[in-house]
């Protein structure tokens, strides 16, 4: 999930069955800025992001239910777990390791929710057919239904670009995926081999004159919808200047496949490591760069809040499936 210094939300729909009527989807993975998204939600008073990545995207949605009374003692279980030498202290490695568990298993886990919507002959692969029948059967079937423009647009460039996607997945060029290639194919951004399919995606998704860069204009106009033809916010101001400053690496006026890359994939940059960092940093109150289970506890809203995990089914598993 997401890591590769950014908060991947990948928006890729789960498909429909096998005769259903397939849904529009934004098929790229979107990378988020964390140091953003940790503003964002100070100013919110929020802290969804830390969660997420300290518990994962959807079990973090179901502590709503609890009570600050049950968050604090699944809290507690969960340290038991993260403490690997049972010393008593959390350091900034064991929590770095947690959370990149909690993200793999994220994927791994997405996955298994969809594999059997794929699979349709059930022989424990998915082929490109199996695949492209289940997601554009209804569309290839019915292309009546779709008259609308922007209905046929969307899903003419979506079939090749998805084709696209588990071509290069499909590392043996049988175009049938095993549970890994499909997993590649989903996911792409977990997998080394997938990283030229991720920029390829941005820059089609962005690069709306066609011309193979991303201008300045084109990276506003993928975040920001100016419509009201007023002044522009602040903070697009401010992306206007990252854009000048960090994105356009050669000063051309605008991004190549290269920038891109640099752009939403940064090699210097190890999501897990700064979201471990930023959370002992946070909670250690005696500055001995770990934390004790009390101090976690003292700041458990940080940690789950009411806003966590379904620790309560997690706490029933084997400590080898987490």
């Amino acid at each position: 999930m997401d890591a590769l210094g950014f908060v991947c939300a990948l928006l890729l729909c789960t498909g429909a069955a096998v005769h259903g009527k397939p849904t529009l989807r934004k098929d790229r993975v979107i990378f988020q800025d964390p140091e953003l998204l940790r503003a964002a939600q100070e100013d919110n008073k929020s802290f969804q992001y830390d969660h997420e990545a300290f518990l994962g995207k959807d079990e973090a949605k179901t502590f709503d239910q609890l009570t600050p009374e049950e968050s604090k003692d699944r809290l507690g279980k969960i340290v038991d777990r993260i403490d690997g030498d049972a010393d008593g202290y959390i350091t900034t490695a064991e929590l770095n390791a947690w959370i990149k568990r909690v993200q793999k298993r994220y994927v791994y886990e997405n996955v298994a929710k969809v594999w059997t919507d794929y699979d349709l002959n059930k022989d424990n692969k998915v082929s490109w057919d199996e695949y492209k029948q289940a997601t554009y059967g209804y569309y290839l079937s019915n292309p009546e239904d779709f008259e609308e423009a922007t209905d046929q647009f969307s899903f003419k460039k979506m079939l090749p670009r998805d084709e696209r996607r588990f071509k290069t997945a499909d590392l043996n060029g049988d175009l049938v995926a095993d549970k890994e290639e499909f997993t590649a194919f989903l996911h792409p951004e977990e997998f080394e081999h997938m990283k030229d399919i991720v920029v390829l995606e941005t820059l089609g998704d962005i690069d709306k004159n066609g011309d193979g860069h991303v201008d300045e204009d084109e990276y506003i106009a993928d975040m920001f919808a100016h419509e009201d033809g007023g002044p522009e916010p602040e903070w697009v101001k401010t992306e206007r200047e990252q854009f000048s400053d960090f994105r356009d690496l050669n000063k051309d006026g605008k991004m190549d496949q290269d920038e891109i890359r640099h752009w939403i994939m940064p090699q210097d940059y190890d999501h897990a490591q700064a979201e471990a960092r930023h959370l002992v940093y946070e909670s250690d109150q005696d500055k001995d760069q770990m934390l004790t289970k009390e101090e976690i506890i003292e700041n458990w809203n940080m940690f789950v809040g009411s806003q966590a995990t379904n620790y309560g089914e997690d706490l029933t598993r084997n400590h080898d499936e987490l």
